[in-house]
């Protein structure tokens, strides 16, 4: 975990926040990164990755996605970006929402339901 934000973000909650998540979904092993960071970087990876001039509350950078993979193989799940400049201190939500699109889902009442579970 990086944070880059300036916040003094609370490292062991985010890692907790993530294996929790990661377990309920089923994901054994897997490499992850989770970076929080400023407004300026935040707004940067939007515009260069989405094309929108404004920071972001939590940007995801999948590897893989749900395909199954042989048995002991880590997921290359990829990255989650949050921004708690954005945020405030209620980043965790934004961080299940940026961990579940890693993990395939998308916007909608399956995803919600799921974050709900979560946070």
């Amino acid at each position: 975990m990086a944070d880059r934000s300036g916040t003094g973000v609370d490292a062991t909650a985010a890692e907790a926040i993530a294996r929790r998540v990661l377990a309920a979904e089923g994901v054994e092993a897997g490499e992850l990164g989770i970076a929080f960071v400023g407004a300026d970087e935040s707004r940067t990876l939007k515009r260069k990755h989405l094309g929108i001039d404004e920071a972001a509350d939590v940007l995801s950078f999948p590897v893989d996605g749900r395909e199954p993979l042989p048995e002991g193989l880590p997921r290359q799940l990829g990255d989650v970006v949050v921004c708690p400049d954005v945020t405030g201190p209620d980043w965790g939500a934004p961080l299940v929402h940026g961990l579940l699109h890693l993990l395939g889902y998308e916007h909608g009442e399956e995803m919600a339901a799921r974050e709900e579970n979560y946070v």
